[in-house]
Parts: C-alpha cells; sequence; structure tokens
C-alpha cells in the first residue's frame, strides 16, 4: 500500500527567499499596479534571478494568488484580535469595528488595495479572493457568536461573506474615481455592510454576559 504524501513546510531559506519575492512584488504593485508586473521586473526589483522566482512561482497569477493569501492573512489576524465585550451596546458597533480594521489595512497597503479593490480582470486572483473572503466570512460569524445570539441563518448563503463582498464593492469604486478609500465612501461601505447584516440580524440581538 503506498505511504501518504504528507505536506512539509518550507525549509527556512525558502520561506525567507519567497518573503523577498513577495515584498518586492507588493512594492511594484503599489507603484505600477497589476498590469506591469512579471516575473522578471520582481526579480529585478528582489536582486535575484528569474529562475529563482520561477522556482516558486510558475507564473504571475500563481505570485499574485500567493500574494492574495498573504494579504487575507492580515484580515484573519484583525478578526482575531481581542475586543472590548463591555464596550458593545449592539451588534453594530462589532461590524464597526471589525470594519474599521479592515479599512486601517487597506489604507495602510497599498498592494491590497490593487489586488482586492483594483480592476484587473485576473480570473484566478478574483477566484482566491472570494475563497478566502468564504473563510473571513466564517471567522466573522463566529467572532459575532462569541459577543451575541445570533439568529438561524440560511444555509445556502454566507451571509457575512456576502456582507463583505457587498461592501468592498464600495471600497473599489472609491479607488477606481479617487486611487484611494476616502472617508465618506469607507462609511457608506459600513452602511452598506450593516444593511446587509440588518436583513438577517434583528435590530438589537441579545449580547452575552460573557464572551464564549
Amino acid at each position: 500500500m503506498p505511504r501518504p504524501t504528507i505536506a512539509r513546510k518550507p525549509r527556512a531559506s525558502s520561506q525567507a527567499r519567497i518573503a523577498v519575492i513577495l515584498g518586492a512584488a507588493r512594492e511594484l504593485l503599489a507603484e505600477q499596479g497589476v498590469a506591469s508586473l512579471s516575473i522578471y521586473s520582481v526579480a529585478e526589483r528582489a536582486a535575484i534571478p528569474p529562475s529563482s522566482v520561477y522556482h516558486f512561482f510558475a507564473s504571475v497569477p500563481a505570485l499574485l494568488e500567493a500574494l492574495t493569501a498573504d494579504i487575507h492573512a492580515a484580515f484573519r489576524a484583525c478578526l482575531q484580535e481581542p475586543l472590548a465585550h463591555t464596550e458593545l451596546r449592539d451588534w453594530r458597533d462589532l461590524s464597526r469595528s471589525v470594519e474599521q480594521r479592515m479599512l486601517a489595512i487597506y489604507a495602510g497597503d497599498a498592494a491590497a488595495r490593487q489586488l482586492i479593490l483594483a480592476q484587473h480582470g485576473l480570473s484566478e486572483v478574483t477566484q482566491a479572493d472570494r475563497q478566502h473572503d468564504i473563510e473571513l466570512g466564517r471567522l466573522m460569524q463566529s467572532l459575532f457568536e462569541r459577543h451575541f445570539v445570533l439568529p438561524p441563518l440560511p444555509n445556502d448563503v454566507d451571509v457575512f461573506a456576502l456582507a463583505m463582498e457587498l461592501g468592498d464593492r464600495v471600497y473599489a469604486r472609491s479607488v477606481q474615481l479617487h486611487g484611494s478609500i476616502t472617508p465618506r465612501l469607507a462609511e457608506e461601505g459600513m452602511r452598506v455592510f450593516d444593511a446587509y447584516l440588518g436583513l438577517y440580524l434583528p435590530p438589537f440581538l441579545p449580547k452575552r454576559n460573557a464572551p464564549l
């Protein structure tokens, strides 16, 4: 019987090289956008041979998918940061705190804005982003359940993931028009997020005595 294949973690030297490559790609995305990105430009910025980039990433979409995963790791981390339970008056306080954390990531990471909010037409990146959104939606639902008693939610729709996607549409519009997420459209995106969740969450959810 064949022995099962065990996925191995990259060696420390490989992880360091991948970090250098992704860092170079981030810089180029921030400066020039997705359209001008190439394996050769990334290699030049990272001061390594193109063959070293190809060793880890066979194509630009593969590189961008890895960078998308890296960006979403920051979003996951912000959902896992502690929240002051006593300061939450209702579920909208929680949603605003989460959205403000995500907006801070967008504000500080031009590569995140280029990959997730800008129009680039790369289906591989869009699909990867959508899959990560589903994971983020589940984490967000778990976060809400820690602090509030949620009503039954539909099984055929990822309510929290869809709420995030709808808010991102507004942020994307702002990036398209202004090159950044303006305070006005940041507020509108948060209103869209709350409005969609409000279709499934009543205005006043029972708050837990202590977080789960």
